[in-house]
């Protein structure tokens, strides 16, 4: 158990063995709605949404959490900071501060702090350039935007398979899952 985090969120977070809850909640409560002995309970639907009840706040999806891989700088891809309104810039504004977005071509690349104030990218690839590898330059090229030697995270939802393999092909290593518990801002 954890504080709320930094951001705009709470979160239940999964890693091998280990989940952290980090949300305004009492410690005792998630004990007493979490049953003993069960390593998956705090990801399964009955506990998120009974947690998302007690928040006031819908679960998200449950997404699986990349990062980037060490020492990554990016590729030297030429990106453009991108000035126009996208829908994929309205959803990182809810869950991320600091948000920013370059374009290259068909791709859209976006980078924010989100949960604990942690570096987090996105990219959209346009649907006609999709199978191109252009998602996968696009993610190898996102580390580049972030200040150095900060790593970079991506969650992406396991059944998104094409963005998966975009990160994976990039080099990003899954290293947990969670949801995200989205506060109302203030």
């Amino acid at each position: 158990m954890l504080p709320s985090p930094a951001g705009p969120a709470d979160a239940v977070v999964a890693f091998t063995a280990h989940h952290v809850v980090a949300a305004g909640v009492d410690a005792g409560w998630v004990r007493r709605h979490l049953p003993e002995g069960d390593l998956g309970a705090p990801m399964k639907a009955p506990f998120l949404a009974l947690l998302g009840g007690r928040l006031g706040a819908e679960p998200g999806m449950v997404d699986m959490v990349l990062v980037a891989p060490p020492g990554a700088e990016g590729t030297g891809m030429e990106l453009q900071p991108m000035e126009e309104d996208h829908p994929r810039l309205a959803r990182a504004r809810r869950y991320r501060t600091g948000v920013r977005s370059f374009r290259q071509g068909p791709g859209l690349v976006v980078v924010g702090t989100g949960l604990a104030g942690r570096w987090e990218v996105s990219v959209e690839v346009d649907e006609a350039a999709r199978g191109r590898g252009v998602g996968k330059a696009l993610a190898a090229a996102a580390p580049g935007l972030v200040p150095a030697g900060e790593p970079l995270f991506a969650q992406v939802s396991p059944g998104n398979v094409a963005s998966l393999r975009c990160f994976l092909a990039a080099g990003y290593r899954p290293i947990g899952a969670e949801v995200l518990f989205l506060r109302s801002r203030r």
